[in-house]
């Protein structure tokens, strides 16, 4: 994805900058992409409205939720 619609992305939804993996460990990395790739896909193609926001906002607790699992005890 080019840096000007990622921007405009972050913008309109500030909680995209949680979806960011090329920090993480690579096994964490794994577990987070999908998350990352598909809160891109919904901003692009969903309206800008709360619905959206709620999707997205749900959809990082999913992916909280999911590393939490891979690094728990």
């Amino acid at each position: 994805m080019n840096n000007q619609k990622e921007q405009t992305q972050d913008k309109l939804y500030p909680i995209m900058q949680y979806f960011a993996y090329g920090h993480l460990p690579e096994h964490l990395h794994k577990i987070s992409k999908p998350y990352g790739d598909l809160a891109i896909q919904m901003a692009e193609s969903l309206p800008s409205n709360a619905e959206t926001s709620v999707a997205l906002r749900k959809l990082l607790e999913s992916k909280d939720a999911a590393v939490r699992s891979k690094v728990a005890k």
